[in-house]
């Protein structure tokens, strides 16, 4: 996403683009219906807690770890598999979320490092910077042109201005723009598409949209699938005011079913509980 151009709040300005007004009051429906359920009142705590690990499981999916929910409810051990180490990265990256909402406003690249050292867990001298001149990307999923270094270091630090500078648009196209520019930079060797997404989940929740974490956008995402997620995402890049509009509706439409799959994760409770 260009920074540059007539307006001083690029992101506002995307708001503005046809149909996504309606994206964001769909989306805020959606989770104004997971908010305003009679179990939200009593038992919040544990539907923020499964919404963590769907999300985790949705996020791993799309990283090519596709993992039925009960047998990541069951597994202790990720340690051992490829397949094992994506989700045991996604599962670590939903529980430091929410440790950094109160950094993320001041300091949003320092966000990222940390979310890519967690993810990575390891001691290599790449975790937790980004990539340097000859570096690769290792993210087989996305076969997206990979900017050169120099390149991806002026696009985070130009994503990094409007975070701090604050804005006007819907919490929705910041979290989209955020989720598209690193999976389209893929600043770091590995792990990008999870933090990409871990990093859409903190702004849904730190700009109030989703304070509880309950509406996990993770599962929406892997529910309407690959392929349209990676159409979405060419959208996203061509940085055409229709390709970002549908890459912007996209995103709303994994919240709206991520709020649906808390509203089911509800009314189980109640049917339970009654």
């Amino acid at each position: 996403m260009s920074t540059t151009g007539a307006t001083a709040d690029p992101l506002a300005a995307l708001g503005s683009l046809p149909g996504v007004a309606d994206s964001v009051e769909s989306v805020r429906k959606a989770v104004d219906r997971v908010y305003g359920h009679r179990v939200m009142r009593r038992r919040s705590n544990a539907i923020t807690s499964e919404a963590a690990l769907r999300g985790a499981r949705g996020s791993a999916a799309l990283s090519g770890a596709d993992w039925a929910l009960e047998e990541v409810r069951r597994r202790t051990d990720f340690s051992t598999g490829d397949e094992a180490r994506v989700m045991g990265a996604a599962l670590r990256l939903t529980a430091e979320a929410g440790q950094l909402l109160s950094i993320w406003r001041q300091s949003p690249l320092r966000v990222l490092a940390r979310l890519h050292m967690v993810a990575a867990a390891s001691d290599s001298d790449a975790v937790g910077r980004p990539r340097q001149a000859g570096e690769t990307a290792d993210e087989p999923l996305i076969e997206l042109p990979l900017p050169e270094a120099p390149e991806v270091s002026g696009r985070l630090d130009g994503l990094a201005e409007l975070i701090i500078a604050g804005s006007s648009a819907p919490a929705l196209v910041t979290a989209a723009v955020v989720h598209g520019e690193i999976l389209a930079l893929r600043p770091f060797t590995s792990h990008n598409g999870l933090v990409a997404r871990t990093a859409e989940r903190i702004v849904l929740i730190g700009s109030g949209l989703d304070p509880k974490s309950v509406c996990p956008a993770e599962v929406g995402h892997a529910e309407l699938g690959r392929a349209s997620y990676l159409a979405a995402l060419d959208g996203y890049v061509s940085g055409t005011p229709g390709g970002m509009a549908a890459w912007i509706a996209h995103c709303g439409r994994a919240v709206e079913l991520g709020a649906r799959e808390s509203m089911a994760v509800c009314e189980a409770l109640q049917r339970g509980a009654a």
